[in-house]
């Protein structure tokens, strides 16, 4: 899956999720890969979807794999940097968007790792995180972590 995060010093573009899965969080943009296309293909599809901007400059900054507990199952998201892009934010039926200071992201209302790999992203830096979450069906902010792993990388 991938995640595009929307950045231009000081703010960020997140998204509340309006339906689906993690419905009331404050996330980045993007999902699944479609049959055909690629990794990075996908993230400026679900960007353009979710929020309706064009992608002109994308950077992959992380990969972030997540084993759920119970279950075992693994998903691991690609993440992006997205800071160059056309046309204004608008809401659609998956995604509200707006826009936050650094200092002023809603970390209670995002998924329980973002806290922890945010500063390397916002530094600008590459890296891998791990976490094993305690939730098999129901992956929300709620979820806790029990273990994580995070290290900056030189390439990804």
């Amino acid at each position: 899956m991938t995640l595009c995060m929307v950045y231009q010093h000081p703010r960020l573009l997140l998204g509340m999720k309006k339906r689906g899965f993690a419905t009331g969080t404050w996330n980045g943009f993007g999902g699944k890969v479609n049959e055909g296309e690629n990794i990075r293909e996908s993230a400026i599809r679900e960007l353009k979807e979710e929020a309706m901007i064009e992608v002109e400059e994308i950077v992959k900054k992380g990969i972030l794999t997540f084993k759920l507990k119970d279950s075992g199952d693994v998903l691991e998201a690609h993440l992006f940097h997205i800071s160059k892009f056309k046309g204004e934010p608008k809401e659609t039926e998956e995604m509200k968007p707006a826009w936050f200071h650094i200092d002023e992201l809603p970390f209670s209302q995002m998924w329980p790792d973002d806290v922890h790999w945010m500063p390397l992203f916002l530094g600008g830096k590459k890296f891998k995180g791990k976490f094993l979450l305690d939730r098999a069906s129901d992956i929300t902010y709620q979820a806790k972590i029990l273990e994580k792993e995070l290290i900056e990388v030189e390439n990804i």
